[in-house]
């Protein structure tokens, strides 16, 4: 089998690597290889390899750019999802494609259900519904994963953000009227890699369409860095900061040139129950993050 990761270089394709390395022939290329900006390029690539499932991990992710970037944050967040989609519809193949918290309107306090009615606050969000939108509507076999805050031991996050930070200062101010729960890029390639092997398997019975995919629980920015001191300051990494060091502020007072959704709570009680799994909490996971990068220090 033989399997296509775009966006291979990114926290969740890189995590997917990892993950899928003995599922089968694991394509990821890198933009050298294979710039995903072009449609023709892409159309050539899929021609030549013929993958047999499709994961698209790549997406416009800069926020705030996406708000004067719009034709780049179209192509890569609609057209290719859109594009890669248009393929798996033809040669009958499965397409695993991520999407946002971004979607959903970010107000009010409940769990987003993957049924509520979207309603994006920012370019970034609209392009990523209108990429999902896209590959509903293609008749392709599908799975859609809608996740928040992903972060992980590699690459740029908040995650990265904050520890770099930390090291270097003694007071910061995060907002904590922002809810969701940080996702690492770790356990969204292992639920991918459980639905692939579900999907894959003879008799499979997990239904295509739109999960959402985040551990247990819910915090703040503010809330996130404070468990991010305390567990890096547990694991010996270089702190100038103490959890009280952390001042909360609201939304109002660090304005962006891309609104921002206070709530990005998800329901995960759909996958749980398609996958028979039960998701973890996110302390747990940030835990096993920070140690992590605490080894390869």
């Amino acid at each position: 089998m033989k399997v296509l990761i775009t966006g291979g270089n990114g926290q969740v394709g890189f995590e997917l690597r990892r993950q899928l390395a003995t599922v089968g022939d694991v394509l990821a290329p890198d933009r050298a290889a294979l710039d995903l900006s072009d449609a023709g390029a892409v159309s050539a690539f899929l021609t030549q390899h013929q993958p047999d499932v499709v994961i698209n991990a790549a997406a416009y992710t800069a926020v705030d750019n996406a708000e004067s970037d719009q034709a780049m944050v179209e192509r890569l967040n609609a057209a290719l999802p859109a594009q890669l989609a248009e393929y798996c519809q033809q040669q009958s193949k499965w397409l695993i494609h991520y999407s946002s918290d971004y979607v959903y309107t970010g107000q009010g306090s409940a769990p987003w259900q993957e049924s509520d009615t979207t309603g994006p606050c920012n370019v970034y969000g609209a392009t990523k519904l209108a990429g999902d939108e896209a590959v509903a509507n293609s008749g392709c076999q599908h799975l859609i994963f809608r996740t928040s805050w992903v972060y992980s031991a590699f690459g740029k996050s908040f995650l990265a953000t904050m520890l770099r930070l930390g090291a270097e200062r003694s007071a910061l101010s995060i907002i904590n009227d922002q809810v969701g729960a940080p996702t690492p890029a770790r356990l969204i390639a292992l639920i991918t890699q459980q639905a692939l092997t579900r999907l894959l398997s003879e008799g499979a019975t997990l239904a295509g369409g739109v999960y959402h995919l985040a551990p247990r629980g819910e915090t703040s920015w503010h809330g996130f860095a404070c468990e991010i001191f305390k567990m890096a300051e547990q694991c010996g990494l270089p702190l100038a900061i103490a959890p009280d060091g952390v001042s909360a502020i609201p939304t109002t007072d660090y304005p962006t040139p891309a609104a921002r959704p206070l709530n990005s709570r998800l329901s995960v009680d759909k996958l749980e129950k398609a996958l028979a799994v039960q998701l973890p909490d996110w302390q747990s996971q940030l835990a096993l993050t920070v140690e992590e990068i605490a080894r390869s220090r």
